[in-house]
C-alpha cells in the first residue's frame, strides 16, 4: 500500500532480513516524531492546520518520483516485488497519521466476553481451568517467558475464512492461541486484514460466528481502521465504497463531522452519473444538498466500490475542482487538488470465487490512468492498508496494547510471524517490517516452492495451522503440546474428588 511521496523524504525500502537480524524490528510510535519537516514538500498537500492531530501518531512516509500508474495502464499484474520496489505515492506530506494506543473501543472482559461476578474488595472469580492453567504456568518458567514473546499477525480472507465460509484448520488454530495448550496460556495474536466496509465490531461479531471463537475489537484492524486518525484533520469528506451506507455509519463511528456519500450527489443532481439508474428508496436515504456551496476537503476510499461508473466520475470531478467544490473547474489541477486516500491497495483479493477477483487496487489505477489521461499530470494520493508502513506501525501499537489486556505487560514480543495468503501484500509488508512471514496455500498464492518475489522468510505451509505449530515449535520446542491436559483437574476425571460435591 502507500506511503509518501517525495524526493525530499524518501525512506531506502528496508532489505529482507536474516537469523537474528529478523527478530529486529522497528519499535513503536508512542508519540509524534517532531523532528519531521511536517508539510514543507515542494509542491504537494501539506497537513492541514497546525496543532491538530492530538489523538494521532504521525508515521514518516516515503514517496517515488516514478508514477506508478504509468506501468499500470499497460500491465496490470504488475506487483511490488522485494526485489525492486519502488516506494509509493502520497499526498500528505512528510507525515501520514494512525491513531494513537489506547484503542478507543475495549470491550469488557477478555478472558470471560459475557462479564464475571465481582466481589467488594476481593478480585475476581475464576473458574477452575484458570487457576490450573496458572499453576501449570508457574512451574514452566522458560516457556512461558517464550510464549508472551512471541506474537502472531492473521490476514483474515484466504487465511482463517473464504468470505464466510469457515477454513477448518483456522478454528482449530484460534482454540490453541486462545489457551488450548500444554501451558493453558493465551499466545498473542492480533488480526490484519485489508477487508472493509463495515464498523469493527460489526465485523468480529461476524468473525466470531464463522471461527467459533471470541474475537475483541482491540485485536482487530482492517485497512480503514488506521483512518480514523484522519477525523483530526478533515470536516467535510467524501466516503467511497462499500454496501449502503455501511462506511458512512463507520466514518461517524471515527469522528467525521460531515461526511457525504455519492448517492447523496446523484440525489441532489442526477445528471453528474449519466448512466446511473437511481431508485425511489435510494433517494429517500441520500442526503442531498446544494453541493456547489460547500467544499469536500478529502476524498477517503474506505472500501470497493460497488458502482465503478457513478464512483469515478465523482472523484474525478472532485479532482479537477477549486478546492473540492463541485461544479468547478480547476485551473491548476495540482495546488488546488483535494487530497485522496485509499484505505488499501490490493489488486486482487480471494474470495469464495475459484479465482482472486478485482479489488480496490484496480479501482486506484483506473483512476490513476484517468487523471492522468485528462490533466496531463500524475495523481498524489495516500494509501494505507498492507503492505504500507503506517499500517505495520499501527499494528504495533495494537500489539503492546493488546499485551496489556491479556498478560498486564504493556510492550512488543520479540518473535512476530506474519501469516498470510498474498505475496504482494501480507509478505512483502511483513519481509519489510522485520517480521517472519508464512506464506499459506489457502487462498491467493498456489505457487511452487515459494513466491519469487516475494519469498516468505519463516517458509511456506498447507494451512494455518501447519504455518503456527511449526512457529511455536520454534519457539517452545519440539516437544511442545497443542492441547491442555484436562486430567490435571480431579472434578474432570471419573472417581475423582470435588470440593462443591
Amino acid at each position: 500500500m502507500p506511503a509518501f511521496e517525495d524526493s525530499d523524504f524518501i525512506s531506502p525500502p528496508l532489505s529482507p532480513k536474516s537469523g537474528a537480524e529478523q527478530q529486529q524490528r522497528i519499535p513503536s510510535i508512542s508519540a509524534r516524531d517532531t523532528s519531521l519537516p511536517v508539510g514543507s514538500h515542494g509542491g504537494n498537500l501539506p497537513i492541514p492546520a497546525d496543532g491538530h492531530g492530538r489523538n494521532a501518531i504521525e508515521v514518516p512516509a516515503t514517496r517515488s518520483s516514478i508514477s506508478d500508474a504509468e506501468a499500470y495502464m499497460h500491465q496490470l499484474s504488475l506487483s511490488p516485488s522485494m526485489k525492486d520496489r519502488r516506494g509509493s505515492r502520497n499526498s500528505f506530506g512528510a507525515s501520514l497519521p494512525i491513531p494513537r494506543s489506547k484503542r478507543q473501543s475495549r470491550l469488557s472482559s477478555v478472558h470471560y466476553p459475557d462479564g464475571h461476578p465481582v466481589r467488594p474488595g476481593m478480585p475476581p472469580i475464576q473458574p477452575t481451568r484458570e487457576i490450573l492453567a496458572a499453576q501449570v504456568q508457574d512451574l514452566s518458567h522458560e516457556k512461558v517467558r517464550a510464549a508472551k514473546d512471541m506474537a502472531f499477525v492473521f490476514d483474515i480472507d484466504g487465511v482463517l475464512v473464504h468470505g464466510d465460509r469457515l477454513i477448518p484448520e483456522g478454528k482449530r488454530v484460534l482454540e490453541i492461541l486462545n489457551g488450548d495448550n500444554e501451558l493453558g496460556i493465551k499466545i498473542p495474536h492480533i488480526f490484519l486484514t485489508n477487508g472493509s466496509g463495515k464498523p469493527e465490531l460489526a465485523r468480529v461479531q461476524q468473525l466470531s460466528k464463522i471461527l467459533h471463537s471470541p474475537i475483541s475489537t482491540d485485536q482487530f484492524i482492517q485497512s480503514h481502521t488506521p483512518m480514523r486518525a484522519l477525523a483530526e484533520y478533515y470536516k467535510t469528506v467524501l466516503v467511497v465504497g462499500g454496501e449502503g451506507y455501511r462506511c458512512r455509519e463507520v466514518a461517524e463511528e471515527y469522528g467525521f463531522e460531515d461526511i457525504i456519500v455519492p448517492n447523496d450527489i446523484v440525489a441532489w443532481d442526477p445528471t453528474i452519473a449519466p448512466y446511473r439508474v437511481f431508485t425511489e428508496e435510494e433517494r429517500a436515504t441520500s442526503r442531498p444538498r446544494d453541493f456547489t456551496k460547500c467544499n469536500i476537503e478529502a476524498i477517503l476510499v474506505f472500501s470497493d466500490s460497488r458502482d465503478y461508473a457513478t464512483d469515478m466520475q465523482i472523484i474525478m470531478d472532485l479532482l479537477r475542482s477549486e478546492n473540492g467544490r463541485l461544479g468547478t473547474m480547476a485551473k491548476d489541477p495540482v495546488s488546488q487538488r483535494i487530497p485522496i486516500y485509499f484505505s488499501q491497495g490490493d489488486l486482487l483479493c480471494p474470495t469464495e470465487h475459484p479465482f482472486p477477483r478485482m479489488s480496490q487496487g484496480a479501482f486506484r489505477i483506473g483512476l490513476e490512468a484517468m487523471y492522468k489521461a485528462l490533466t496531463g499530470v500524475d495523481l498524489e494520493r495516500v494509501v494505507y492498508g498492507k503492505p504500507e508502513l503506517a499500517t505495520y506501525k499501527y499494528a504495533d501499537e495494537v500489539i503492546a496494547s493488546w499485551m496489556e489486556e491479556i498478560h498486564n505487560d504493556e510492550r512488543l514480543p520479540k518473535n512476530i510471524y506474519m501469516i498470510g495468503d498474498n505475496p504482494a501484500s501480507d509478505i512483502i509488508g511483513g519481509n519489510m517490517y522485520g517480521w517472519n512471514t508464512c506464506l499459506v496455500r489457502t487462498g491467493v498464492f498456489q505457487g511452487g516452492d515459494n513466491d519469487e518475489n516475494n519469498p516468505a522468510n519463516f517458509g511456506v505451509f498447507k494451512n494455518v495451522l501447519e504455518a503456527v505449530q511449526a512457529a511455536c515449535k520454534k519457539e517452545l520446542g519440539d516437544n511442545f503440546r497443542f492441547e491442555f491436559d484436562e486430567t490435571i483437574n480431579p472434578t474432570q476425571v471419573k472417581g475423582g474428588v470435588s470440593a462443591i460435591e
